[in-house]
């Protein structure tokens, strides 16, 4: 690539600069275009059918939303599966077990069904999906432009960071976020990148879409005593919301990866059904859109006090329960958008439940819907400076700061008491995977304490026994250099694949040597030591009876040691 040995011409930091640039700038193009797709596809659907109104419109997005749940579910399943959801997971797990790289499939077929699904009113995000396509996006420039997959982590976190900038018009927010919940770590060394690349996609925003802040808040005056009286109430019962909304959707999705009737590509048809039935329902009572896509439009109306607490409590148990079936049964699209507009319709129910007792009006109420949004979003991704930010530079409203503080505070203290994880991580605890096998601890000494199990291979392929025929089966189908021998499930030794194949040369038989073995409890340290006794670079690990539970390689061992040295990159 021209650009990549034009790079190569520059000093080392000058370099680096050039390319943070480079994945700042397509990362922050990409979730613009990403943005005005969604806008465009929705405009000319559900805007434009619901102004013939009638049975019209309830035929056509019936239509609409069962197509577009098909045809997602169908390119997802048998194209891409990391483009599933709203991505964040699948990006955290990229980013941290191969290096930031993630397969160049993902931008096509994310940016197309995720295009189709928020257009085509699934209740989903938008966000998410920018966030991963724009780390994808920075990973594949990486490797154009000469990067070893080994050093795609700041790319990646650096397009992360673009995208959420400009789809949110947020950069110090888009900064915090990748910070606190990709990288875990506020004093991260990529953190001048991240910054750069984040700045770089809220100008591309700027420049193509407006300075404009992402909503308008209705703040004739300045917000009264009882917003702090009622603060308190409007964070629990955002934050609440929240949580039923994660504990629903892992529910769903649960169900969904245990099921055995329905095909995996038509089961967010079945999620679709029901919400589409009531969106509709919604609509036909109140007339507004809220529960379909992303709901900007109501949510707006709620900011600027368009709205009557009545109706922001409706649409809040109809959206809550038609986001949670579209991202349950495998919808392709964020939770970013869902749970503000959430938070929001809270905090609003909130206020006008509270006025019945106290004096709550006009700048009161906008307060406490933002205060909503903050503490629901907070809940669900336990990113409380991540919470505040997006919140405050989406309404550039100062005097919000200190109501986000104590909504985000009470916030944190519900969620951590009532779950376990966050959103993100309960996604890949759902898929097997586990945080602490995936994100190294911060030193050499910790690292070498944790378990062998962390590192290990829980599926391996073992020899039952040593006929020609399992033998040329094993060596045909699977290209790996050694091979567990076992009698009855039991280990009895190791045998090599170039024994193997001079086994079935020669018609011998296969001898395998003894076998090198370990519990899955013991320290990746003592696997270390014990990885120089075996003469074929494998560890088995075995429960007291010597059943097999598992195997680790010379190469996995040192796979989690570079992934622990990139963790030092940070």
């Amino acid at each position: 690539m021209n650009l990549g040995r034009l790079l190569a011409k520059l000093p080392p930091r000058t370099r680096l600069y050039a390319a943070t640039a480079i994945y700042g700038l397509a990362g922050g193009g990409l979730a613009v275009l990403f943005h005005l797709s969604i806008h465009l596809v929705y405009h000319s659907t559900f805007e434009t059918w619901a102004k013939r109104g009638g049975t019209f419109f309830v035929l056509s997005t019936l239509g609409l939303m069962l197509g577009v749940a098909l045809l997602s579910g169908w390119m997802v399943n048998s194209r891409c599966p990391e483009a599933a959801g709203s991505g964040v997971p699948q990006l955290k797990l990229a980013f941290w077990k191969d290096f930031g790289w993630a397969s160049p499939k993902i931008l096509w077929v994310k940016f197309v069904v995720g295009t189709l699904s928020i257009g085509g009113g699934m209740s989903l995000g938008r966000e998410g999906p920018s966030v991963q396509m724009a780390a994808t996006l920075g990973s594949w420039l990486a490797t154009k432009l000469g990067l070893a997959k080994q050093k795609h982590r700041m790319p990646a976190a650096a397009g992360a960071a673009a995208g959420l900038a400009a789809a949110f018009n947020t950069p110090l927010a888009a900064v915090t976020f990748v910070l606190e919940e990709v990288i875990g770590d506020l004093n991260s060394r990529f953190l001048g990148n991240v910054l750069m690349a984040s700045v770089l996609g809220a100008l591309v925003a700027h420049g193509l879409l407006g300075p404009e802040p992402a909503f308008k808040l209705n703040m004739p005056d300045e917000p009264g005593w009882s917003v702090y009286v009622v603060t308190p109430f409007a964070a629990a019962a955002a934050a609440l919301v929240g949580l039923a909304f994660q504990w629903s959707s892992l529910k769903f999705r649960g169900w969904t990866r245990r099921q055995k009737t329905f095909p995996s590509w038509t089961l967010p048809s079945l999620g679709v059904l029901p919400a589409w039935a009531i969106g509709i329902s919604v609509w036909a009572w109140t007339g507004r859109l809220g529960v379909f896509s992303l709901g900007y439009d109501d949510l707006s109306e709620a900011l600027t006090g368009h709205m009557i607490w009545q109706t922001a409590a409706l649409l809040l148990v109809a959206k809550l329960a038609a986001t949670a079936l579209c991202y349950g049964f495998g919808g392709c699209g964020g939770i970013f958008s869902p749970t503000l507009f959430l938070g929001c319709m809270a905090g609003l129910t909130t206020a006008g439940v509270a006025n019945l007792v106290v004096p709550v009006h006009g700048a009161d109420m906008a307060v406490l819907a933002v205060v909503g949004m903050c503490a629901c979003l907070g809940a669900v991704m336990r990113a409380p400076v991540t919470g505040i930010l997006i919140v405050f530079e989406m309404t550039h409203q100062f005097s919000l700061v200190l109501p986000l503080m104590l909504g985000a505070l009470i916030s944190q203290s519900i969620s951590r008491r009532l779950t376990a994880s966050n959103f993100y991580d309960s996604i890949l605890e759902q898929d097997g995977h586990h945080i602490h096998h995936i994100i190294p601890p911060r030193d050499l000494e910790s690292w070498q304490q944790l378990p062998a199990s962390a590192i290990a291979n829980f599926h391996p392929v073992a020899l039952k026994d040593l006929q020609p025929e399992t033998l040329r089966q094993a060596f045909d189908q699977h290209p790996f250099a050694n091979f567990p021998c076992l009698k009855d499930n039991c280990v009895t030794g190791v045998i090599s694949r170039r024994d193997v194949e001079r086994a079935l040369l020669m018609g011998q038989d296969a001898l395998p040597e003894p076998a090198v073995t370990a519990r899955a409890d013991e320290s990746i340290g003592d696997i270390q030591n014990r990885m120089i006794q075996s003469g074929a670079g494998l560890i088995i690990l075995c429960d007291d009876q010597q059943n097999l539970l598992g195997v680790v390689t010379l190469h996995d061992l040192i796979r989690a040691q570079m992934a622990y040295g990139g963790g030092l990159e940070k």
